[in-house]
């Protein structure tokens, strides 16, 4: 009887093993098709498929994303296109992968003619970076060929990577005159056979490289690099105006456009990787040039780009470190008003997108949004440049007198609170702006006007008191608007003061409290002012000069008005009557404190006032507790004034502000090409009216009213008056040989120089009031012969002067001294 073999049930049957090992093969060939469909495409420029690189709508992904991308597509059964023949004379790699798969199609069987065979030199694999000259030559080819797929793919392969990009369209290095000479020299020295025996061998060369040419090989990034010229500091070995130039060509073809937009999205994650973990920035500083490079792109504002492509762009470049922050400003403060305001929107279109996209409330943060923050921290570095860029006064700061705080290793009751103040020098400054030098008061008139830097939607949705303890506390999980402060409005900003105001009056009542438990006595928590309406100056202000004379910290308390004989609880109310009633008066012309003028709708202070200077400053005290107590007055002082209060000295520019008629009045004097002294007959004398309208004159030197304006004098630097009024210490007399070469030296400056001089000497390049004849300079020895340059001590202006040996000597060693005086030379 014969008997069936058993098989135990995990021994599968050969056929079934075949049919295994079949169904595998065939899905690896599946994923595998997916996966050159993602990264590749299908060489179909019109294709519709949403999950083929091909398709003009697909976002590219990384390898990564495209191999899981790929399984997920199996598992669903996802639509496979058909490798397309592609148009005359090319070949992609999808189509000749799939050629050589299991599935044999009938492109296989298709014949290629010798024009046809040519497609892995038109996909220019070779090229691993870009310049002008190379975009170009593809450019052509594609035109002549009707098929713009190679150089859609090189651009995607080069913008997509960060080694690449930051290689392309570098500058070329400009040889110095002695490198010039010796490139002649050898020529030069050349035979004739020779020189014809190079330039057939540099044509053979040329002709041999096929796609990539000399301009643009960089097989060896060592050899690329020793052809870049020197940089400064500030400079970029990146070539702007070529990038410009390239943009200007591609982004009118649709196609091209996309490829940009895909590369980006690829590029941006790996950037924000090096720079957040390696470092990469100070290794390599020409890292940049891919910032500098994806900025250019014109079309970066468009929709297309604010779902994703951008957003990633803008959290790579928030993680710049701040040296190349400052560095990219400095760049783009050298750009034109358009081009600032063209990345401006840029950034602004983002920030509104989010906004108008999204629902965010107090449970769902604006400050939790990552592009919107890392938008507004790219849209700071555009602020910067606009401000770098604009008219800048860096000159011209109040001197600073700080009085040393005595250390003591005893705590006070407000550290002990917690209540100490972080910041005690003043506001806390941004570390851009310290890294630039350069701050926004300093700026007169920028590239394009602050209010363009507001996006208002933002502002909308902005929970003020959530980002206002973001701001105090300065943790980095959480990011606060008000580090960016021009994008706020005048509203955000002014609720932002409030709470600041309000916990201070919090702190005050609370360190009140305790100091009254601790001590046992009875302090009045709040700055109680008690007035009578028909003496509401003469009480305010008597009662305010006892406060800040006795007790300053009082007037950080909440204010409490009550007015004599009334009933009423001051909840706001009563205090915003009291600060309107007293600006009224205060302001009233017929008080005689401020003038108004019609003509600017602006208060100036009266010069001919009788109030003291003491009474000047209480009335500031007043205006400043309207402020801390949030109450809004309607006064308007020039700008000079605000510009004072942030550290600025007033200059004659100010005077077009304040005093727009005088202002053009003495342009027109500074600037008048005839005899002044002839013409004008004016001198050195003013005429104003005091405060019952009566004329009066005043000399704005000694003898003024005798002194005429000339061409000359007509700038008030009268070094004539100087000389005659300076005196002299440590052996140094009138007549000394060396005083007076000095004189004369001084007397042949340049207008420029001699400002630099009293800049030196002085602290400041301008004449006091009364001219320079009031200035009381003294020019002490300051030993024999020697080749160190003069100092000078500028709070007594005093020059301390070495006794040079030679009228030359001296002359150099002055103008050294007063060109390079920062820094050094001034004590």
């Amino acid at each position: 009887m014969a008997t069936a073999c058993k098989r135990s049930p995990g021994e599968p049957h050969s056929e079934n093993i075949e049919t295994s090992r079949m169904k595998r093969a065939a899905a690896k060939h599946l994923i595998e098709r997916y996966y050159h469909q993602l990264t590749e495409g299908c060489g179909n420029e019109a294709c519709t498929n949403e999950f083929c690189a091909s398709c003009p709508t697909f976002l590219r992904m990384d390898n990564n994303a495209a191999a899981i991308k790929a399984l997920e597509l199996y598992k669903i059964n996802a639509k496979l296109c058909d490798p397309h023949p592609s148009k005359k004379g090319t070949s992609s790699a999808y189509l000749e992968n799939n050629s050589k798969g299991a599935h044999n199609n009938s492109c296989t069987d298709r014949k290629m003619n010798k024009k046809e065979m040519q497609g892995p030199r038109d996909d220019f694999k070779d090229v691993t970076f870009l310049t002008e000259d190379k975009i170009y030559e593809i450019l052509e080819l594609c035109r002549e060929k009707e098929d713009y797929s190679p150089l859609i793919r090189v651009i995607g392969r080069v913008f997509s990577s960060a080694e690449a990009l930051v290689q392309s369209f570098r500058k070329a290095k400009q040889h110095t005159k002695e490198e010039l000479k010796s490139l002649q020299g050898k020529d030069e020295d050349k035979d004739e056979d020779e020189k014809e025996k190079a330039a057939c061998s540099a044509a053979a060369m040329e002709e041999d490289s096929g796609a990539s040419s000399s301009s643009s090989r960089i097989g060896d990034n060592t050899q690329g690099d020793n052809n870049l010229q020197k940089l400064g500091p500030d400079e970029v070995s990146v070539d702007i105006e070529a990038v410009r130039r390239v943009y200007d060509r591609l982004l009118s073809n649709e196609k091209i456009e996309t490829a940009f937009l895909n590369a980006l999205v690829y590029l941006s994650p790996n950037v924000e990787c090096d720079l957040t973990y390696h470092n990469v920035y100070s290794r390599d500083p020409n890292y940049l040039n891919l910032f500098i490079i994806v900025m250019e792109n014109g079309n970066l504002h468009s929709p297309e780009y604010l779902e994703m492509a951008l957003p990633l762009f803008c959290k790579a470049m928030s993680k710049l470190p701040l040296a190349a922050q400052a560095k990219l400003v400095r760049l783009w403060s050298k750009y034109r008003a358009d081009q600032i305001r063209r990345m401006m929107e840029t950034f602004q279109q983002l920030i509104t997108y989010k906004v108008i996209s999204n629902e965010f409330n107090s449970r769902n943060l604006v400050n939790d949004d990552d592009a919107v923050v890392a938008a507004s921290k790219c849209l700071k570095m555009v602020y910067y440049a606009n401000v770098v860029g604009g008219d800048v006064d860096t000159d011209h700061n109040e001197e600073e007198d700080e009085e040393p705080i005595p250390e003591s290793s005893e705590l006070t009751l407000q550290e002990l609170l917690g209540e100490e103040r972080r910041n005690k020098k003043g506001p806390r400054v941004d570390p851009l702006e310290t890294e630039l030098g350069v701050k926004t008061i300093d700026c007169r008139k920028p590239l394009i006007p602050f209010e363009e830097f507001i996006n208002e939607p933002l502002n909308d949705v902005l929970e003020m008191d959530k980002d206002y303890t973001f701001f105090k506390v300065e943790t980095e999980n959480k990011f606060s608007f008000m580090t960016c402060p021009f994008i706020l409005n005048a509203v955000t900003k002014n609720l932002g003061l409030y709470y600041d105001n309000r916990i201070r009056m919090y702190s005050e009542r609370r360190i009140t409290v305790l100091y009254s438990l601790v001590q046992g006595q009875q302090l009045n928590p709040y700055l109680r002012l008690k007035v009578r309406r028909d003496h509401i100056i003469d009480d305010a202000l008597v009662r305010l000069e006892m406060i800040a004379m006795e007790n300053p910290a009082d007037l950080k308390k909440q204010l409490y008005v009550e007015f004599e004989g009334e009933q009423g609880v001051d909840e706001g109310g009563v205090s915003k009557e009291f600060f309107q009633l007293v600006v009224e008066e205060i302001f009233n012309p017929d008080i005689g404190m401020f003038t108004y003028d019609e003509s600017t709708k602006l208060f100036w202070f009266n010069p001919s006032s009788f109030e003291t200077e003491g009474q000047f400053t209480l009335i500031g005290i007043v205006l400043g507790l309207a402020i801390y107590n949030n109450c809004i007055l309607d006064v308007h002082f020039p700008m000079v004034v605000y510009r004072k209060l942030m550290g600025k000295k007033g200059t004659f520019r100010d005077l077009a502000d304040s005093h727009p008629v005088l202002y053009q009045s003495l342009r027109d004097l500074l600037e008048y090409e005839g005899s002044v002294e002839d013409d004008m007959m004016i001198t050195f004398q003013i005429s104003h009216t005091d405060l019952f309208g009566n004329p009066m004159m005043h000399d704005l030197k000694e003898n003024g009213d005798k002194i005429p304006i000339t061409n000359e004098n007509r700038k008030n630097l009268d070094f004539q008056a100087l000389e005659e009024t300076t005196e002299y210490d440590g052996g140094y007399t009138r007549d000394s040989l060396i005083i007076r070469e000095f004189w004369e030296i001084v007397h042949s400056f340049t207008d420029e120089q001699k400002r630099l001089f009293l800049q030196f000497t002085t602290g400041t390049d301008r004449a006091p009031v009364g001219g320079l004849g009031k200035l009381k300079m003294i020019i002490a020895k300051n030993g024999p012969d020697t080749e160190r340059l003069p100092t000078s001590h500028t709070c007594f202006n005093v020059l301390l002067l070495p006794e040079y040996s030679s009228k030359e000597k001296l002359k150099e060693r002055l103008l050294k001294a007063i060109t390079y005086a920062k820094g050094f030379g001034m004590l």
